[in-house]
């Protein structure tokens, strides 16, 4: 039987129903095999009884009986197949484990299916995988990593592969539900579906990210306005505890003088009072001296004694006439308040000593607003850049965002999403300046751009993408584009912006003219391209934000 069975080959083992190996085969009139369970539902399920290899049509359903030898060498194959499969390399076949999808065609030990067929709804290990590799017939058939839940992917209504995919209702269905309940609906192939679908969740997943980007810059933004603020305070801090230590000690010490002043006076007092008793009580002691001679004397019985000793006591001891002598109290009246304006005078010359700082700090600030005034460059706008909404002046030194779009060339100069414009001239050595009125605007733009930048589309304005710019924002949100941005803290609205490069040093800075102050200035730049002037008058905003953007002369003042 061994040697029989080596004989065959593995197809004519194989029943073409259900393509596995024969259980109860049984042969037809037509003499073809099939496995009795295969072809007993396969003619439940037709009208006619009819071949499935060769389409002979039976007239009385033939009364089918087990092919006892076909049996036994199918059984035999079946033994075979397995004890070649279980001494094949453990690398290659795998008991399945828990969690993995199990082979459908294994008996007994149960192997790791490494397919799905999408048209068996079978999962198959590689044994049973072979004839979809090797017969043309099956070849066709659509393979899938394995899946458990195959008849999920069966029409439950019609019993149909669920092969289409329903546009109009976003679900998928077979070839009978086009028929039907999908008759006039947008149906595509799974595939064409599946491809739209996963463009789909592409973008998602691209618009997601920008999101989460667009987030984390948020936070940068955020960590640093703190940070700048933590420097601010802390700066202020320093400053606030040095004048007021300053005070501190000026009054402590102011107070220590009033306490000695007033010390002193008591003192000297003590000190008169104590001289004037100190004589008293020495012409006290004299007079009592004399007062017990005398009363001593007048007890005397004696005449002669008495009168020789009178004369003696004629004369008093010498005394002070005490009439106008007095220890006047000193006045105290008016030290605290002789205290307190001195105290003031100090903190009146400590006043004028932060203004002096605070002046020359001013006028550091004008020698230097003076100092990049010097580089002053001529600016016009180019209209080839400029966005089809905004309005140039013929002069080419003003900038407006109108109301209706003009058609224009889309060049690739020009902005077609953003409402911004670049000027004509470019700059790639040395140092240049210009100055931009902002009056009467709640929104703006404004800096210097490399010029390479992506004029199309979605626009990002940070240095690493070639934009050095600050803007303003709701009025008076103003902030640097640094990437993340910095929230600038300004203690006036600016009328007029002074723009200064310095291209060797990686220098950009921003000045409020009117003011005379800095506003922000990047440093550490490296340029490598011509940089260009940029403006953006932003959106009207409603028609708050309708004032142009004014290049203006620079004012040279002594």
């Amino acid at each position: 039987m061994s040697a029989a069975s080596c004989l065959l080959t593995e197809d004519q083992f194989l029943c073409s129903i259900c393509l596995d190996v024969f259980t109860d085969p049984v042969s037809t009139p037509c003499g073809h095999n099939f496995c009795k369970a295969c072809i007993s539902q396969h003619w439940d399920r037709n009208v006619q009884s009819q071949c499935p290899n060769c389409k002979e049509v039976f007239n009385i359903k033939p009364e089918l009986q087990v092919n006892t030898f076909i049996s036994e060498m199918a059984a035999q194959f079946r033994r075979s197949a397995q004890q070649k499969a279980s001494s094949s390399s453990s690398s290659e076949q795998h008991v399945v484990k828990p969690g993995e999808v199990p082979c459908d065609v294994c008996t007994g030990t149960r192997l790791k299916a490494l397919k799905s067929c999408l048209v068996c709804l079978e999962s198959y290990c590689e044994t049973h995988l072979e004839p979809h590799l090797t017969r043309a017939g099956l070849k066709k058939h659509q393979l899938i990593d394995p899946e458990e839940n195959l008849e999920g992917r069966m029409c439950v209504k019609h019993d149909k592969l669920l092969e289409l995919f329903c546009k109009t209702d976003q679900v998928c269905v077979c070839m009978l539900c086009t028929v039907s309940d999908h008759k006039t609906h947008d149906v595509v192939p799974l595939k064409e579906g599946y491809e739209g679908k996963k463009a789909e969740l592409g973008k998602t997943e691209a618009e997601t990210q920008q999101m989460i980007q667009k987030r984390r810059l948020k936070i940068e933004e955020m960590n640093r306005s703190v940070e700048l603020s933590k420097e601010g305070a802390d700066r202020e801090i320093a400053d606030g505890v040095q004048v007021f230590t300053a005070l501190k000690e000026s009054v402590e010490r102011s107070q220590a003088e009033l306490m000695d002043t007033i010390k002193e006076k008591q003192r000297e007092t003590e000190e008169q009072a104590e001289g004037f008793i100190k004589e008293l009580e020495q012409e006290v002691s004299e007079l009592k001296k004399r007062s017990s001679e005398v009363e001593q004397l007048s007890r005397s019985e004696d005449q002669l004694h008495l009168l020789q000793s009178f004369t003696s006591l004629n004369a008093a001891p010498p005394t002070k006439n005490w009439t106008e002598v007095r220890v006047r109290p000193p006045s105290y009246e008016g030290t605290v308040v002789v205290g307190v304006t001195q105290l003031e005078e100090t903190l009146r010359k400590q006043m004028k000593k932060l203004l002096e700082v605070e002046l020359k700090r001013v006028q550091q600030s004008e020698v230097e607003l003076k100092r990049v005034q010097q580089s002053e460059v001529e600016v016009t706008l180019d209209p080839d850049t400029a966005h089809p909404n905004l309005i140039l002046s013929d002069d080419g030194k003003q900038v407006k965002v109108g109301d209706v779009r003009k058609n224009l060339p889309n060049n690739p100069e020009r902005f077609d999403t953003s409402p911004n414009v670049l000027a004509k001239q470019s700059f790639s050595s040395g140092r240049f300046y210009h100055e931009v009125q902002v009056k009467g605007k709640t929104k703006w733009d404004l800096g210097v751009v490399r010029e390479s930048i992506n004029r199309k589309g979605q626009i990002s304005l940070s240095p690493r993408d070639g934009y050095w710019l600050i803007v303003l924002r709701n009025e008076n949100e103003y902030s640097a584009c640094a990437g993340p941005g910095v929230r600038l803290s300004l203690k006036s609205q600016p009328q007029k912006v002074g723009v200064f490069v310095d291209y060797e040093e990686g220098l950009v800075s921003f000045y409020d003219v009117d003011a005379a102050a800095l506003i922000y200035s990047f440093t550490g730049c490296c340029f490598k391209e011509k940089l260009y002037p940029y403006l953006s008058p932003c959106n009207k905003d409603g028609g708050k934000n309708s004032a142009p953007l004014i290049i203006s002369p620079v004012n040279h003042t002594e």
